[in-house]
């Protein structure tokens, strides 16, 4: 239940949404809107983006910048290349310590996200620390139960003006 007291952390999984909004939307995401609607009035204490830094190009830093002038607070990280050309880049376990260290500070977690690899931090959020947990993420792409277990589920493709389409 969302009163207008609640204090909001809001932790985004960038590649998550990313690729999810590209590979089944042929768009990208309006992250500014995004935030303005899960906050729907309620008090903001941080909202973060996790992003992966692949290539220094211009569009990479127009996006960065544009989700700074949104006023999320960026945590970057440069992508791994392994000797056999395998790349990863992964934040779960960054977006995990960052959500617990806030959970004092807010009353609601939102996780942006859709990975399943999150279901163990939202039991412990609610269980363990009594936050309310919202999971905003793409239903396709969603985990099960990841779904199952947020106290809210919000389908980000059923916000209006958040898909913006190329």
């Amino acid at each position: 239940m969302r009163n207008k007291e609640q204090r909001v952390g809001i932790f985004i999984d960038v590649q998550n949404l990313y690729h999810s909004a590209k590979n089944l939307y042929k768009a990208r995401v309006n992250f500014k809107e995004l935030v303005k609607n899960l906050l729907s009035g309620r008090k903001l204490i941080r909202s973060v983006a996790y992003v992966v830094k692949a290539e220094a190009t211009e569009g990479e830093a127009a996006f960065f910048d544009a989700l700074k002038q949104a006023g999320i607070e960026l945590r970057m990280k440069d992508i791994q290349v392994f000797p056999g050309g395998a790349k990863k880049a992964d934040w779960d376990v960054g977006m995990a310590v960052d959500a617990i260290r806030m959970a004092d500070s807010v009353d609601v977690v939102i996780l942006v996200t859709g990975d399943g690899d999150f279901v163990p931090l939202i039991e412990y959020l609610k269980w363990g620390l009594g936050r309310t947990v919202e999971v905003a993420a793409f239903s396709r792409t969603s985990s099960a139960k990841i779904r199952e277990e947020a106290d809210e589920f919000i389908a980000i493709e059923e916000i209006p003006r958040v898909l913006l389409r190329k």
